[in-house]
């Protein structure tokens, strides 16, 4: 089957399939292949896969994810900038990547192949990230200096009579923080809720309290009414949070391949 961008091969020969790889390696396009297959990786650490059904895609910049038919994360994957080779056997078509620095490799060893898919894709659309303010939360706890150096969180959906406080810690010099994070523009109801936080933990805390309104910007006369009430202001973006979060998710991934 052949289109302007795409080139799909269905049950082929090891062979023929072997040459559409090459190809694809040559011209730098993506690759798909799905099919039985056995991976071997040697690097950080050494791991076998032993032979099951399952995609292969390898990407324009030199990327390697290798897929069950279950799961979103990749049981084998290789950062971009690896070398790649096809090699041909009697009974079987290897797939080798190979970085330098660090030096590692995946050995991806198909014994049968249902589908070798060549893609020519463009994608110069900006990807815009956004977070919920329960991801909000979990950013702030990941990395507490989004609200302020030396803040230490202690716990967060702590429950009070009026509701649940977002996040509850200590600032450096000792004081409690009630913080309140909203996602978008904060409004005066947003700092009435906080108050109302405020209150009820007041009476039963045995120090000096702040509260910190948190957002991406507030609305008009919230600033004159945080000042009024001794409260505070911090602005935080989504988008920084969510970029935080996706790149602890990251970091678990290396370390899950790691092991």
């Amino acid at each position: 089957m052949q289109k302007e961008k795409l080139t799909v091969l269905t049950n082929p020969r090891l062979e023929e399939a072997a040459a559409a790889i090459e190809k694809a390696f040559t011209q730098r396009k993506t690759l798909i292949v799905a099919g039985k297959c056995r991976v071997r990786y040697a690097g950080r650490a050494n791991s076998t896969l032993e032979p099951g059904e399952r995609i292969l895609i390898i990407k324009e910049d030199g990327s390697l994810l290798v897929h069950r038919p279950v799961g979103y994360e990749p049981v084998n994957w290789q950062p971009s900038g690896s070398v790649f080779h096809v090699h041909t056997k009697a009974d079987a078509v290897e797939v080798h990547a190979v970085r330098q620095k660090p030096r590692e490799s995946v050995i991806v060893t198909f014994s049968e192949i249902f589908m070798v898919s060549i893609l020519s894709l463009m994608d110069f659309g900006e990807f815009a990230l956004y977070a919920s303010e329960e991801d909000m939360h979990r950013a702030i706890l990941l990395k507490p200096s989004l609200l302020e150096e030396g803040f230490t969180p202690i716990s967060y959906e702590k429950k009070v009579e009026p509701g649940f406080v977002d996040v509850y810690g200590i600032d450096k010099n000792g004081k409690l923080v009630v913080v309140e994070v909203k996602r978008r523009t904060a409004s005066k109801e947003a700092v009435l809720q906080l108050v109302k936080y405020i209150d009820a933990i007041k009476g039963k805390a045995d120090r000096e309290l702040r509260g910190v309104l948190v957002a991406p910007a507030i609305g008009k006369d919230v600033q004159r009414m945080l000042a009024t009430l001794g409260l505070e202001f911090k602005a935080l973006d989504p988008k920084k949070c969510a970029q935080i979060l996706r790149k602890a998710e990251t970091a678990k991934l290396e370390d899950f391949f790691k092991q």
